[in-house]
């Protein structure tokens, strides 16, 4: 904590500004390892002092578990910041790739090597892939392709006895629990061995923008009526969003990838969701690589090398909280949600579509178990502006928090139920969630992120990790049996 480059790297790579305020515990210690060895000693080291230690990839979790401890428990922060490398493979389609790295690394290095290869993981190119793929990882090609996840082939992974392992002397529980189960409760991922997937030469995206005069809530409800039952070609999320010009108000944003030219796209659109009205102005054709950029909010004129520019990090102070959908919402809740978003100055709402590749794989498959039957997910975020003395603003941050907190209560009637699902990588400690508790205890939560899967999870724990040395707020807990 007395060298100089401490805080800088601490601060690197948060994307929630919540927890960068003096009242937020701090590790006692940061390694940042180049070698595989290095994180062998990080464990070694941490076991032998018996000090918690968190795996920090990409930074961007939401509730800030790999870097700081709601707790105040000490610990040590294992960051992989260095730990970036990627080698793709275009003759086998496959690439190996660090856990340090992220998105836009992998994104870039396909790129550079292929016009016709790409991977389905998340739009946003500072996320690290040691987490979003842990996690399960949804993107644009969810629907083509399922997760990051399904597309795993291999791993090194070293666990809490500091042996390297891989999906062969791992054994199937492990391998199939660091792929949606969240690596991070049984070892550290070193690097995953990826299976590439085909992308054509062309693809279309179009963003087009509506508000209420344009019969958004029409618009809003025809969406979730076909959203998961169009081509897997297609995706196209919406986002209920305040305005970001400064004004008050509410917009909703439809944003749309399709595999394929603008004339196949605007025949689908002409089928399946003409009261939207795409028109040829609205289409962009352009590569994958560009369309990467594009759900970035970088220019699609961009250089490739915008992709591995992390200090684009994107920075708020913010909560958010998530949902699954499995039958359409009623319009007047769907009203309710957009005359919610008139009482704060800075939220939004995003439906990601599933159906497609994700409901032809079982739940069981993977730890991620919202596939058949979950049309869409909700995630809903609230941000605003800290006090830059103090780095909070309390008054501001309880009225924002009660506000998403409210309305995520209201919304209990028409989502998920028994359990209400929620996406560990939208990670919420609302849900509940502590240090070392009985896994009776965290069922509450860990159903709503797992469902079924989390007795097998936490099986698994008790096999590789029974002393929960790897152990967060919401890490799956030990079951011995």
């Amino acid at each position: 904590m007395s060298t100089t480059s401490y805080s800088s790297l601490l601060l690197s790579s948060i994307s929630n500004t919540r927890f960068t305020t003096p009242s937020t515990t701090k590790p006692l210690l940061i390694f940042t390892p180049t070698l595989e060895s290095h994180i062998q000693a990080s464990v070694f080291c941490s076991r032998y002092y018996r000090l918690s230690l968190r795996v920090r990839s990409g930074g961007h979790d939401l509730e800030g578990l790999s870097y700081q401890s709601p707790a105040h428990q000490p610990f040590i922060v294992l960051d992989l910041t260095n730990f970036r490398s990627v080698t793709v493979d275009i003759e086998l389609g496959t690439a190996w790739v660090q856990a340090g790295a992220t998105i836009g690394d992998l994104y870039y290095h396909i790129a550079s090597k292929s016009s016709t290869f790409g991977f389905p993981a998340g739009t946003c190119s500072t996320v690290g892939v040691g987490g979003h793929i842990s996690g399960g990882g949804v993107g644009t090609l969810v629907r083509k392709y399922g997760l990051a996840a399904d597309n795993v082939m291999d791993v090194r992974f070293v666990d809490v006895n500091g042996r390297i392992l891989d999906k062969d002397s791992m054994g199937e529980d492990l391998f199939w629990a660091v792929r949606g189960g969240g690596a991070a409760s049984f070892g550290v991922v070193a690097s995953w061995k990826l299976r590439l997937v085909p992308v054509p030469q062309t693809v279309t995206r179009f963003n087009i923008s509506k508000t209420s005069l344009d019969g958004a809530i029409d618009l809003i409800d025809k969406w979730q009526h076909i959203a998961h039952n169009l081509t897997e070609d297609l995706y196209l999320e919406m986002t209920i969003q305040t305005l970001t010009n400064g004004s008050k108000g509410v917009e909703i944003i439809f944003n749309g990838l399709f595999l394929g030219n603008s004339s196949g796209l605007l025949l689908v659109m002409g089928q399946k969701f003409p009261e939207l009205g795409v028109g040829v102005k609205d289409c962009e054709e352009m590569s994958w690589v560009q369309s990467v950029m594009s759900f970035s909010f970088f220019p699609t004129d961009s250089p490739l090398e915008i992709l591995l520019d992390r200090t684009l990090q994107q920075r708020a102070t913010f909560k958010a909280k998530s949902d699954y959908v499995v039958n359409p919402i009623p319009r007047g809740a769907i009203k309710n949600l957009w005359n919610s978003l008139m009482e704060v100055d800075a939220a939004a709402i995003t439906f990601e579509p599933y159906g497609g590749k994700m409901a032809e794989i079982p739940e069981s498959q993977l730890p991620f178990p919202h596939r058949k039957g979950s049309l869409f997910n909700i995630l809903y975020v609230v941000a605003w502006s800290p006090d830059n003395s103090t780095g909070t603003n309390v008054s501001e941050c309880e009225n924002q928090i009660c506000w998403i907190r409210r309305l995520y209560k209201n919304m209990a009637p028409y989502v998920s139920k028994y359990p209400r699902a929620a996406y560990v990588n939208y990670r919420d400690l609302d849900l509940g969630g502590r240090i070392n508790e009985s896994y009776s205890m965290a069922e509450v939560w860990g159903r709503k992120y797992f469902k079924s899967n989390f007795r097998r999870l936490a099986l698994v724990k008790g096999e590789v990790d029974p002393d929960n040395f790897f152990g967060n707020e919401q890490s799956i807990p030990p079951l011995l049996v």
